[in-house]
C-alpha cells in the first residue's frame, strides 16, 4: 500500500466502467453507492481506450489476466479523477470493491440516504491478494431458526470483510431445517419441538412454548443466489450418523430401535443414531442428498460425522451382523464403514466429502471408551478413510492433525479454543481470536498446504435471537477476517484495535448488535 496526495470524489455524474465479466460486482457496486448517495449513476461497457480518457469521478473495473496477485488477489488503484480496479477474476474485482467501500466514510455502510457527508476516499496504491482460500463461518440453524433476513445480514458482513464459505448447520437433534420433497416428514415433524432448554447445560428451564422453522427450497435457492453474488460459497451440514434425532423422530424405521422418538427440547449430545446396517437407511441418506446436491451448488458437501454415541450399535445385532460381515472391529470401524460409503456416494456425483475430525477414527469425547470399545482399527475391513475427504478440525493437538495431512488430507482449521464464538469473551477474548493461526505450531513446512484456511463456528444452542447472535459474532469475526486474509508478518493486533474503532461505526449504522469488548 503507498499513500497518494488527494482524495477522490464520488459526484452525481459518476460513472462506472466495468468489463463485460464483471456485470455482477458493477452492478453490486451500483446499488451500494445509489443507496447511500442518492445519486443516479450509470454503467458503461470499458473500451479499449486510454484511462486518462475517462471522464473525472470514474471508477473503472477491468480484467488483467497477467496480474500476479492470485485468484482472488487485486489492484486498486485511487486518485483525484478516478478509480481503477482490476484483477484476473470476478472474485478479485469483489475484494476490490470491498477495500474502496473501507476508504469511503462509514455512512458507505448505511441502509438510506445520508445527506451531508463528503463522499470522498484517500488516494493510495494498494495490491492485496489473501492468506488462504477458505475463510468460513458456521452459521447454526439447526438448534434456533433464524430465517432468511437473518441470513442474508450475515451474508452482507462476510462479504464486507471479505469472508468467502458460510457453513450451514442445517440438521442437528433438535431440529430439521431443510425442506426434502422426498421426505415431507423432516420438516413437517423433525422442524417442531414443543418447548426449548433454556440457560444452560443441564438447566431445568424450559422457554415454555415450541420452536417451530425451516427454509423451503425455494428460499435455499434464493440465499444460495444471494451468497453467490457476494462470492460467497454456501457449504451446507446435514449431519450423519449421529445428531440425528430430529430425522429420526420423523421416521423412526431410520433409528437402530425403530420406536418412535420426539424431537429432543433440550441440548446436548443425544444417543439416537441412524442404523447403517440397514441398506435402507443408505437410500434414505442417498435421496435426501441427491435433494441437497441440486439446491447447494458447492463442490464441498459437509456431513458432519462427530460426536456419534456408540451404546445404541453396541447393542444392535443388525450392527453385529454388519461387523462380521465387512471384518469391522468396533464401532470406529463401522462409522468408517459409513464414511467411505458416504464419501463414495458424493465422489460419484462429483462432490467432494467434509467432516468433523472425529472421522479420523480418535476417541475424541471417551465414547469408544464408555462402551469398551477401542479407536479404529489398521486391520479394518471399512478400509482408509478417502484421501479426498476434507478435515474440519474442531478438537485435538498438534499430533492429530498432522497424522491428518500425513495420510493426505485437507485441513480447515476450526480448533473449539480459539474459533468457537459461542463460547464467552472471557473464554475467547478478542485478542485471542485475532491471534489464532490456522497454521498449527510445529507443523512441517511441506505439509503448510494441506491447511486450506479457518473456520469460526457460531454454535446456536444458547443463541435464540438475532441480537444474541451478532453479540456473539462481532467483533470477533472481525478477527477470524483478517487472519484468513492477511499474512501473519502484516498483522499487528495494536493496529487492529484502532482500525477495529472505525469499523465499529460501520457496524452501528447497520444495527448490528457488536459486543463493546477491546
Amino acid at each position: 500500500m503507498i499513500l497518494k496526495n488527494g482524495k477522490f470524489f464520488l459526484l452525481p455524474e459518476t460513472a462506472i466502467y466495468s468489463d463485460t465479466n464483471f456485470e455482477s460486482e458493477s452492478e453490486y457496486l451500483l446499488k451500494r453507492l445509489e443507496a447511500v448517495s442518492g445519486y443516479d449513476l450509470r454503467i458503461f461497457p470499458l473500451d479499449a481506450i486510454s484511462i486518462s480518457k475517462f471522464p473525472q469521478g470514474s471508477i473503472i473495473l477491468r480484467h488483467n489476466k497477467s496480474l500476479n496477485v492470485g485468484e482472488e488477489g487485486y489492484h486498486l488503484e485511487v486518485d483525484q479523477n478516478r478509480v481503477f480496479i482490476e484483477s484476473q477474476s470476478p472474485s478479485g474485482v469483489f475484494y476490490g470493491i470491498q477495500t474502496l467501500f473501507q476508504l469511503f466514510p462509514p455512512e458507505i455502510y448505511g441502509n438510506s440516504v445520508t445527506s451531508g457527508v463528503e463522499w470522498s476516499a484517500q488516494a493510495v496504491s494498494i495490491k492485496d491478494s489473501s492468506r488462504f482460500g477458505w475463510r468460513a463461518y458456521l452459521l447454526d440453524d439447526a438448534r434456533w431458526f433464524h430465517g432468511v433476513g437473518t441470513i442474508k445480514k450475515m451474508l452482507d458482513q462476510l462479504a464486507f470483510l471479505k469472508m468467502n464459505v458460510l457453513h450451514w448447520y442445517l440438521t442437528d437433534d433438535q431440529g430439521w431445517r431443510i425442506e426434502i420433497k422426498r421426505y415431507p416428514k423432516l420438516t413437517e415433524v423433525g422442524s417442531r419441538r414443543k418447548d426449548s432448554q433454556i440457560g444452560w447445560w443441564r438447566s431445568e428451564k424450559r422457554a415454555g412454548e415450541p420452536h417451530v422453522g425451516f427454509y423451503s427450497q425455494e428460499q435455499i435457492r434464493e440465499v444460495v443466489r444471494y451468497a453467490a453474488a457476494r462470492h460467497i460459497t454456501v457449504v451446507p451440514v446435514v449431519s450423519m450418523p449421529g445428531h440425528a434425532s430430529a430425522a429420526i423422530a420423523s421416521y423412526p424405521e431410520m433409528g437402530n430401535t425403530g420406536k418412535s422418538i420426539e424431537v429432543p427440547v433440550t441440548f446436548g449430545v443425544k444417543y439416537d443414531t441412524f442404523n447403517v446396517a440397514d441398506e435402507n437407511v443408505y437410500a434414505f441418506l442417498e435421496n435426501i442428498l441427491e435433494e441437497v446436491m441440486q439446491l447447494f451448488p458447492s463442490r464441498v458437501i459437509h456431513l458432519g460425522g462427530d460426536e456419534v454415541r456408540f451404546d445404541q450399535w453396541m447393542a444392535s445385532s443388525q450392527i453385529k451382523e454388519l461387523m462380521e460381515q465387512e471384518n469391522l472391529s468396533g464401532p470406529a470401524d463401522v462409522q468408517r464403514y459409513f464414511t467411505n460409503r458416504m464419501s463414495r456416494f458424493l465422489e460419484s456425483k462429483g462432490k467432494r466429502m467434509m467432516g468433523w475430525n472425529d472421522i479420523l477414527g480418535h476417541d475424541l469425547h471417551g465414547f469408544l471408551k464408555s462402551v469398551g470399545a477401542g479407536e479404529i482399527s489398521n486391520e479394518s475391513g471399512a478400509g482408509k478413510l478417502a484421501k479426498n475427504t476434507i478435515i474440519n478440525f474442531w478438537k485435538g493437538d498438534i499430533e492429530l492433525a498432522e497424522k491428518a495431512v500425513k495420510e493426505g488430507h485437507e485441513i480447515v482449521n476450526s480448533l473449539s479454543s480459539s474459533t468457537y464464538l459461542d463460547y464467552t469473551y472471557e473464554t475467547i477474548p478478542l485478542r485471542k481470536a485475532y491471534l489464532f493461526d490456522p497454521i498449527p505450531e510445529g507443523l512441517p513446512t511441506k505439509y503448510h498446504d494441506k491447511i486450506l484456511g479457518l473456520g469460526c463456528q457460531m454454535w446456536g444452542e444458547w443463541i435464540p435471537t438475532r441480537e444474541r447472535l451478532e453479540f456473539q459474532t462481532f467483533p470477533r469475526l472481525a478477527a477470524y477476517a483478517e487472519t484468513g486474509w492477511t499474512q501473519p508478518e502484516k498483522k499487528n493486533l495494536d493496529d487492529f484495535l484502532k482500525r477495529l474503532e472505525i469499523q465499529k461505526l460501520r457496524w452501528k449504522l447497520q444495527s448490528i448488535n457488536y459486543a463493546e469488548v477491546h
